[in-house]
C-alpha cells in the first residue's frame, strides 16, 4: 500500500469508529497522536488524547444517536486525507454547553442535521490534527441557538 492508502485506512478508521454510529473511544488511543488537534467552527479547539476523548463523550451523551458519514470518497495527498461527511442527531440527553454561540438546556428534543469538509493531517499512522469547516450555521439554527433570517 502507498502511504495515501495507509493513511486513508487511519482516517476510515477514525471516522467509522470515533465518528460513526458507535463510539470506540479506544480509537483514540490507537490513531490519535498524544497532542492530536481537533478543531471544528462549532466547538472549542481540543487538544490530546484526554480532552478529544472527554468532548466525545459530553457530546454522545448529549446527543445519544449522533452519527456522521461520509458522502465522497476521500482525497489523499502526502500526509493529508480529506474527507467529507453529513451528520447530525438529537438532543435527548443532559445539558449540552459546547457549543461557541450558546448553550442547550437538558433534552430539547431538537435535531441537528448538517455537512462539513475535513483535512486531517496523519503522521505514522497517527492523526496528529483534524481541522474541519462545518455548516455550524444550519446545525445552530436546527438547535435554536441562532435565529434563522
Amino acid at each position: 500500500m502507498t502511504k495515501q492508502e495507509d493513511n486513508k485506512a487511519v482516517v476510515v478508521r477514525w471516522f467509522t469508529d470515533f465518528w460513526g454510529e458507535t463510539c470506540d473511544l479506544s480509537v483514540v488511543d490507537d490513531i490519535a497522536a498524544p497532542d492530536m488537534l481537533l478543531k471544528y467552527s462549532l466547538h472549542e479547539p481540543r487538544r490530546g488524547r484526554g480532552d478529544i476523548k472527554a468532548f466525545m463523550t459530553d457530546f454522545r451523551a448529549a446527543f445519544p444517536d449522533l452519527n456522521f458519514w461520509a458522502t465522497a470518497d476521500l482525497i489523499a495527498e502526502g500526509d493529508y486525507v480529506v474527507g467529507q461527511w453529513e451528520g447530525g442527531g438529537t438532543h435527548t440527553g443532559p445539558a449540552f454547553g459546547d457549543f461557541l454561540a450558546g448553550s442547550l438546556p437538558a433534552a430539547t428534543g431538537r435535531t441537528m442535521r448538517f455537512t462539513g469538509t475535513t483535512v486531517l493531517k496523519v503522521i505514522d499512522g497517527r492523526i496528529v490534527e483534524e481541522i474541519g469547516l462545518d455548516d455550524g450555521v444550519a446545525a445552530l439554527t436546527q438547535l435554536g441557538l441562532i435565529k434563522a433570517a
